[in-house]
């Protein structure tokens, strides 16, 4: 049996909750599970905030841990080995976005918690190809993070060719953007925080940004037009995109991995004038999750983290819910 903490209903405190998982597939491994992250997507899945949650829901997708059990045909593995599990849990493996090594872009991917139980538990099992073995030296205390939040900022890097030399901003200093900071400050680009808070001024250079921008300051804002080369928005708010795409480079690149829901307000001419591109990406594929993991290693690149023990899962849950993380949360045994 797999003990967990799921939420039973839409909205509902996790309590304790069993599962038998059965036989492992013999394509799978079974992970103990040592660390897991808390994302705000877990929060929408909890709540149903996107229409596909299943009852009992077990989250957790940022999961770090040791293999314990792998199935007849998983070669790459083995047991004893620490690994992370991210968003996706199994992939299809014939399309031709797996074909290409674009696994995060498969149309048939499993989500860890989509229709499956994830990480707020003992156990969990994934299918091998969509598990990662955490590279020497890294620190599995805050690895969990860098296997959602992390791989969000950082595949945009490489899918879209930032360049050393690229002058790049970042909005929103939280969960994403701390991250992002530090990834784009040992990129090699000149970094830009755009903040709402001036608190975390002081702080966004600490963690790599060179310049901070007040995001509530329109005027601010139109003084750094035609500056950046590449912008990654990581917040789930409506923002004056417009004014942001004005502080774009001709041929510059406003980039979305934060899930706005409303839909965006953009002028075309605005785009077309200075051939400028509007974009947004997932997750990554593992063997980008895995040359992300490297390339934190060799940079001590690692996610700010508060520690709860994971049977106070719901006093983190609150935490995160009341805004006050700084800036990932980690369940711990």
């Amino acid at each position: 049996m797999i003990n967990t903490y799921a939420a039973l209903e839409a909205g509902g405190k996790l309590v304790p909750w069993q599962y038998d998982a059965g036989a492992l597939g013999r394509n799978d491994v079974e992970i103990t599970v040592d660390y897991c992250g808390i994302c705000h997507s877990d929060l929408s899945m909890i709540d149903n905030e996107w229409g596909m949650s299943a009852y009992p829901l077990v989250a957790g997708h940022e999961v770090v841990g040791r293999i314990n059990a792998v199935g007849a045909d998983v070669s790459h593995l083995r047991v004893g080995q620490v690994v992370g599990l991210g968003w996706h849990a199994d992939y299809c493996q014939v399309c031709s976005s797996c074909g290409s090594g674009d696994h995060n872009l498969c149309s048939k991917a499993v989500g860890t918690i989509v229709g499956r139980h994830g990480g707020f538990a003992d156990k969990v099992r994934a299918n091998a190809a969509s598990v990662v073995a955490l590279p020497d030296g890294m620190d599995v205390k805050t690895a969990g993070p860098l296997f959602c939040g992390g791989i969000t900022v950082f595949n945009p890097l490489v899918q879209f060719d930032v360049k050393p030399t690229d002058k790049v901003a970042v909005i929103g200093i939280g969960g994403l953007g701390h991250i992002a900071l530090q990834f784009l400050r040992a990129w090699g680009c000149e970094v830009t925080a755009f903040t709402s808070s001036d608190s975390k001024s002081e702080e966004a250079k600490q963690l790599g940004a060179y310049h901070c921008i007040n995001s509530r300051n329109s005027n601010d804002i139109e003084q750094a037009a035609g500056r950046f080369d590449f912008i990654i928005s990581t917040v789930n708010v409506a923002l004056d995109w417009n004014l942001y795409l004005s502080t774009l480079k001709p041929k510059g690149r406003l980039h979305f991995v934060g899930a706005t829901l409303e839909p965006l307000n953009i002028g075309v001419f605005g785009l077309i004038m200075a051939q400028r591109s509007v974009s947004g990406s997932p997750v990554g594929s593992p063997a980008t999750i895995a040359k992300m993991l490297q390339f934190a290693v060799q940079h001590n690149i690692k996610p700010v983290v508060e520690t709860f023990k994971f049977s106070q899962v719901n006093e983190a849950i609150a935490h995160l819910k009341q805004g006050k993380a700084r800036y990932r949360i980690v369940l711990e045994r």
